[in-house]
């Protein structure tokens, strides 16, 4: 009974360790990401990817990131290995994880990526594939504030790229507020952002 207890003592250590070693890194990288250094977050999130293997959150940040930086950048060959970089991460986070709708907006967002640096080449192939991830991301998860919020921004662009009226997803944005205030992450590391977001468009709509 003793070596029992003392092995059952041992287990809670190590992953307790682990935990604390997963939490660490994971608050690391945070912050490296806040004090204006993507790549090395990114290269810590990848590193804990490594040491995790069957968890998708350490991939799915370090492609948000790539992703988030890529919008407005002029190099062609810099934003193409960023993107790639991106799509690498989130297969790997899919095949972890798969048919979650935080990946699927993700997924939607790196062909947003695509598209805005050059509509003419990519609009017509990808603005399908963006369209069909929202739908079938509010179709497992029509809570999810950052669904609701990320097709609506969609929505608008898509308008105002067209010359129509930008009103009628003005109450999408309304109720991704609504659903934000609500909203609990499974854990600190899970994704809790875009609240910012849709309060800055919302007063947009205002006008």
């Amino acid at each position: 009974m003793k070596q029992l207890i003392i092995i059952a003592t041992l287990l809670i250590s190590t992953v307790t360790i682990a935990q604390s070693n997963y939490e660490k890194g994971m608050n690391k990288a945070f912050e490296l990401w806040g004090n204006g250094k993507p790549s090395e977050a990114v290269n810590l999130f990848e590193r804990i990817a490594s040491a995790e293997p069957d968890n998708w959150l350490p991939s799915y940040w370090a492609a948000q990131i790539n992703i988030v930086t890529s919008f407005g950048e002029k190099d062609k060959d810099k934003l193409a290995a960023q993107l790639k970089k991106a799509q690498d991460l989130l297969n790997d986070a899919t095949a972890i994880s798969k048919n979650n709708p935080e990946i699927m907006v993700m997924q939607a967002m790196l062909h947003t990526a695509w598209i805005a640096s050059d509509g003419a080449t990519y609009g017509m192939t990808l603005s399908p594939k963006v369209v069909e991830l929202y739908a079938k991301a509010e179709a497992i998860a029509p809570e999810n504030p950052r669904v609701v919020a990320s097709n609506a921004e969609w929505n608008i662009g898509s308008a105002q790229y067209f010359g129509q009226d930008t009103t009628p997803f003005c109450k999408d944005l309304e109720r991704a507020k609504e659903l934000f205030a609500n909203f609990k992450p499974e854990s600190p590391f899970h994704p809790n952002w875009g609240k910012d977001r849709v309060e800055m468009l919302l007063k947009s709509c205002e006008k």
